[in-house]
């Protein structure tokens, strides 16, 4: 006979107690506990595994045979880029993001170009009915005969609809509403999301059926749940931007099968969600021509440079410990690079407020941009402004020194490309290989060379 056995679980980390208690010992944070009900000595929980189950043995490494997994592609080539070439069949992908930012247009579109390849495709939700997902294809213009919608949250009913249907991609929108009837908890709680998830890798896996699940996120912005959700799926794709504008960037945070620092840029139209495929322009194209404070740097997204704007504004500060802000970069990074001016270059900054800003809603944490931040913020404490067609490439060190990056010539091309005329970059990186003719290369040892080149006194 079945017992019912109450539990509280923290809804962040998944830790399980047999008390509330304020604080959890798992990740320390306060009132994250919530109670479940779990039933034991009941009936077996249901295995949704086909096929006769297989014993494996261990194999020596050196007699595994391998071949290239073929990749299922879609005709959005950013979308490609951030799984790192396509679909892999049998993977479960989980993509994240706040409401409303275009998670469910993404998905239907890419069900749409697949469907249109003569793939079948299952598009499960669990938040609108079949004619509310309807209305979305007709605004986006999906018409494919091989897209099917399913109006379900029984995870029971989802496995038997993927048996019959055999699609070869499968879309749950979203992770937070599909429920388990052996698990005694709500939808969305953590014994929930937790079951449902093993459930639906065993049916990638086993089938080798893609599945991507929508997954809600918290007012931090993190995805919903526990972390143990993010650390069974396969990859984990973020979907940011701001709701009331018009561009959005997908970002990989966790990827097997290939790199976390890709990043693809879209465009959200009326008709859906549009690639942008040059996306240093967009981030340039309001830029201020002779503004004091504002430099460009060639960032490396994964295998492609990126071209975007860093602004700084330096003034005196009206309180008694001046203000360090930043907004796209690590603001941990500004304090120390003022000090190394201070230090080794003689600006005197310890009473001057600083706001660094990373122009376009981008995210730059690669040690390569450390010498545009250092350059925006010699250029607004002087006044000077740097020269418009430079872009400043370099990794500084705390003696003053300007480091090597990687990918110089990557990021030299896209500037060539974009009509840049000089590029000041490490000394270290000119050797080795040709700079293009129609851009000038420019070696610096110091932060003071570069300061020289870049802002007049």
């Amino acid at each position: 006979m079945a017992k019912r056995k109450t539990k509280y679980v923290c809804h962040e980390c998944g830790y399980e107690s047999a008390k509330w208690m304020g604080k959890c010992p798992g990740c320390n944070n306060w009132n994250t506990f919530i109670e479940e009900i779990e039933v034991t000595g009941g009936r077996h929980k249901q295995s949704f595994q086909t096929g006769a189950r297989s014993v494996g043995k261990p194999e020596k490494i050196t007699s595994i045979e391998t071949k290239e997994e073929p990749r299922i592609t879609t005709t959005m080539k950013e979308f490609n880029r951030v799984l790192g070439g396509g679909i892999v069949p049998g993977s479960l992908v989980l993509i994240g993001g706040d409401p409303g930012i275009g998670k469910s247009t993404l998905l239907l579109q890419i069900s749409s170009h697949l469907a249109d390849k003569q793939l079948p495709v299952l598009y499960i939700s669990g938040e609108e009915s079949t004619k509310q997902t309807k209305l979305r294809a007709d605004r986006l213009g999906v018409k494919s005969g091989l897209l099917y919608v399913l109006a379900e949250t029984n995870l029971m009913d989802i496995a038997n609809q993927i048996e019959a249907v055999k699609p070869s991609f499968v879309v749950i929108d979203s992770i937070q509403t599909i429920f388990r009837e052996e698990v005694s908890s709500a939808p969305g709680s953590v014994s929930q999301v937790r079951e449902c998830t093993s459930e639906l890798m065993k049916l990638a896996k086993t089938n080798g059926i893609p599945i991507f699940i929508v997954g809600h996120v918290t007012k931090e912005g993190a995805i919903a749940g526990p972390r143990l959700l993010e650390h069974m799926v396969d990859a984990v794709l973020y979907f940011e931007g701001e709701r009331h504008h018009t561009y959005r960037i997908l970002r990989g945070v966790k990827n097997r099968f290939g790199s976390t620092n890709e990043m693809g840029i879209f465009e959200m139209k009326e008709e859906g969600l549009r690639e942008v495929l040059n996306p240093s322009e967009i981030f340039l194209e309001e830029r201020s021509q002779g503004a004091a404070g504002s430099t460009v740097v060639a960032s490396m997204e994964g295998t492609r440079p990126v071209l975007v704007e860093i602004q700084a504004l330096i003034s005196p500060t009206a309180f008694g410990n001046p203000r360090r802000m930043a907004t796209g970069v690590d603001h941990n990074r500004v304090p120390l690079l003022m000090a190394v001016l201070e230090k080794r270059v003689g600006l005197m900054l310890q009473n001057q407020d600083a706001y660094i800003k990373v122009a376009g809603g981008v995210k730059l944490d690669e040690p390569a941009i450390d010498l545009a931040i250092a350059v925006s913020i010699a250029s607004s404490f002087r006044d000077q402004p740097t020269k418009p067609d430079d872009i400043f490439i370099g990794e500084v060190g705390l003696t003053g020194e300007i480091r090597r990056v990687s990918r110089i010539e990557q990021r030299v091309q896209e500037a060539a490309k974009l009509g840049f005329k000089r590029v000041i970059c490490p000394k270290n990186n000119l050797d080795g290989w040709t700079t293009p003719d129609n851009i000038e290369v420019i070696g610096v040892n110091s932060v003071q060379e570069a300061l020289n080149l870049g802002v007049s006194r």
